[in-house]
């Protein structure tokens, strides 16, 4: 003897798959936009302000994000906040900053460790024994996880 339920029984509810829940993320990302990149500054830290960092920020042209921009963060701002109509998080204000800024801020930084390290090399190869040659150093990274 066979069971035969009919087709219309059957739901697709009994074959759902679970859902499953992530923590979310303590800040949140916003929707990226072409030509903007975004970035979370420390303005206080232990309950402490930090002016002199935000003001740092501040002249590196990062500006701070409206709650209008991102309606969908959903994020209620600090207590005694001093941006109260941007977004503000744990003492973390969201700023944005043009893509162009942002990239000629990071050649100018790579730029400055390539010659710091081209100092200490310069230093390193002037003050060797001339009796026991020293080839240029060799560089390499390398990233692993795990064993």
């Amino acid at each position: 003897m066979t069971n035969r339920n009919s087709r219309n029984t059957e739901t697709r509810e009994e074959s759902k798959r679970k859902v499953s829940w992530t923590r979310p993320s303590l800040l949140p990302t916003p929707e990226p936009k072409d030509g903007i990149e975004y970035r979370w500054i420390r303005t206080s830290t232990l309950g402490n302000s930090d002016n002199t960092n935000v003001s740092s920020r501040f002249r590196e042209g990062w500006t701070p994000v409206r709650k209008e921009e991102h309606p969908n963060l959903q994020v209620v701002s600090d207590i005694d906040s001093r941006f109260t109509d941007n977004i503000e998080v744990g003492g973390l204000l969201l700023c944005q900053n043009t893509t162009e800024n942002v990239q000629a801020r990071r050649d100018a930084q790579l730029l400055q460790a390539e010659s710091q390290m081209d100092a200490v090399d310069n230093s390193y190869l002037r003050n060797s024994d001339p009796r026991m040659p020293v080839l240029k150093p060799e560089r390499s990274t390398r990233n692993s996880f795990g064993k």
